[in-house]
């Protein structure tokens, strides 16, 4: 008997069902209406080029005809051309008919067709540790008892949010008990889940940096909540603000706060706490980058001063990959048992074998290995990108520089007006994106705005000489006819002390 793939199969049940009328068509006219089934099938794109089909015998035997009429059938598609059929290895669709249906699309994000993409947020997909992965993934796959392969909690693993629980508290000083550690897919599943309770308790506007990343604003609409900016200078979110807008729950980046790169000062953050106790609200810490800092010392997360007013989230795909969908929130207990009932409805939890998987890589070490990895290598990224700005576009500022994968660079009115540079970036095939497509007050968090152009680099997904050679394309692409004016203050060196006094 011929075996055939699970692909096959599936493809080939796909098509069975459009054969059985045939098989029950009066004698004289079953083979002519076999054939034209077989036809249809073909072309309409149920049975996809290089699809293997049974053996005649099989076929014959499940649809109750005789073997000589699914010979016939075969030859004629063959002679055809519908049909290929090698000797000794079975018959199989032919790539020559045109098929009905369109080709399956990946409507993944990709970079562009640029020559250098310097767009932020993507960190270097070819750092994820292969090797240890597959050795925790053999792991567990010998060790997981067969029960646990059943519906998990909603919540997450026992396992792994008592992993996650003892990790965060170490890393990042959060107040963590495994009880209130939800798995999620990444921080967008958190901040959906919360936005919908919030919603249903009442909360009708939430809100946000300003600048702030656009995604928040997306998933806070989807869940039928109203985003409301709310300015960003350079401590932090403004407390002021949000009194004025009226919410009472609000976004917020406080590590290294996308995309101006400061970190929230010590005073706001108590102003913060402040305003959301005197509101019975709520803050929701996205710990963007939290894990990646150069030249500060660490700074725990706002989370451990109020764990019930602050809702804390994050995940894995800056330190692993995006793709694993894996992250965590961390939920006041007032929220705990809303927000796990939600998860339950939404997806009934997260895959099993890939929560398994985490809570193995992590104790085994693997995942503070990969971060210590990932900290070197993008600490040597961001100094090459501020030393080739530095070299080929003269008078730029960067600042953002001391923690995440991506920096500030302010550039003096010379090299503007901003449109006219950002067009001949894009025809020299350079992608870059500017401060202010990230929110209407985007020069609170730095100097006052002139006719200078303030650019968000990302760096961590391209190499040290790709970077450099970057740079030198850019400065290429945008190069005035005239000469720019001579700058009188001393070049800018990668001096942290010149890091304003907000970054922690």
């Amino acid at each position: 008997m011929t075996a055939h793939s699970d692909a096959d199969r599936a493809r080939w049940s796909a098509a069975w069902e459009l054969l059985l009328p045939a098989a029950s068509a009066p004698t004289r006219s079953r083979g002519r209406v076999l054939r034209s089934a077989l036809r249809e099938a073909v072309r309409s794109g149920r049975l996809t080029a290089g699809t293997r089909l049974p053996s005649s015998r099989e076929l014959a035997a499940d649809l109750g005809v005789s073997r000589g009429l699914i010979t016939e059938a075969y030859e004629q598609l063959t002679a055809e051309g519908y049909l290929r059929s090698d000797r000794g290895s079975g018959t199989w669709v032919s790539g020559a008919v045109r098929s009905a249906t369109p080709a399956v699309r990946d409507r993944a994000p990709r970079g562009g067709h640029a020559r250098v993409d310097f767009l932020p947020g993507l960190p270097d997909l070819s750092l994820f540790p292969r090797a240890a992965w597959a050795a925790a993934h053999r792991q567990v796959l010998a060790e997981l008892p067969h029960h646990m392969l059943g519906y998990p909690d909603p919540r997450g693993l026992p396992r792994l949010r008592t992993v996650l629980a003892d990790l965060l508290v170490r890393r990042r000083g959060v107040v963590a008990e495994p009880e209130r550690v939800v798995v999620c897919s990444g921080v967008a599943q958190a901040m959906t889940l919360l936005a919908q309770a919030l919603h249903a308790r009442g909360h009708t506007t939430i809100g946000v940096e300003d600048p702030g990343s656009p995604e928040h604003e997306t998933l806070l609409s989807a869940a039928g909540t109203t985003p409301v900016r709310i300015p960003v200078d350079e401590e932090g979110v403004v407390p002021e603000a949000l009194r004025d807008r009226g919410v009472r729950a609000v976004v917020t980046t406080p590590a290294h706060q996308f995309p101006s790169g400061i970190g929230y000062s010590a005073r706001r953050r108590a102003e913060l706490l402040d305003w959301a106790r005197s509101v019975d609200g709520l803050i929701v810490e996205d710990d963007y980058d939290g894990d990646f800092r150069y030249d500060r010392a660490p700074v725990g997360a706002l989370q451990g001063l109020d764990p019930e007013h602050v809702a804390y989230t994050g995940s894995v795909s800056k330190s692993l990959a995006p793709g694993l969908r894996l992250g965590w929130l961390l939920v006041p207990e007032a929220l705990t048992e809303e927000i796990v009932e939600r998860k339950r409805v939404i997806d009934l939890g997260n895959p099993v074998i890939d929560q398994a998987l985490l809570a193995q890589f992590v104790e085994r070490g693997d995942y503070d290995r990969q971060l210590r990895r990932c900290q070197r290598a993008y600490r040597e990224r961001r100094d090459t990108l501020v030393a080739a700005l530095q070299a080929s576009l003269p008078g730029v500022r960067v600042t953002g520089i001391a923690a995440g994968l991506h920096v500030i660079a302010r550039l003096p009115a010379h090299w503007g007006p901003q449109d006219a540079f950002l067009e001949r970036a894009s025809a020299g095939g350079i992608a870059v994106r500017p401060l202010d497509a990230y929110g209407s007050a985007a020069d609170r968090t730095g100097p006052a705005a002139d006719d200078g152009v303030r650019l968000v680099l990302g760096y961590a997904h391209l190499s040290p000489t790709r970077i450099t050679e970057g740079v030198q394309l850019l400065a290429g692409a945008v190069q005035d006819a005239k000469a720019p004016p001579q700058d009188t203050d001393e070049p800018q060196e990668l001096d942290h002390a010149r890091v304003e006094s907000t970054r922690r």
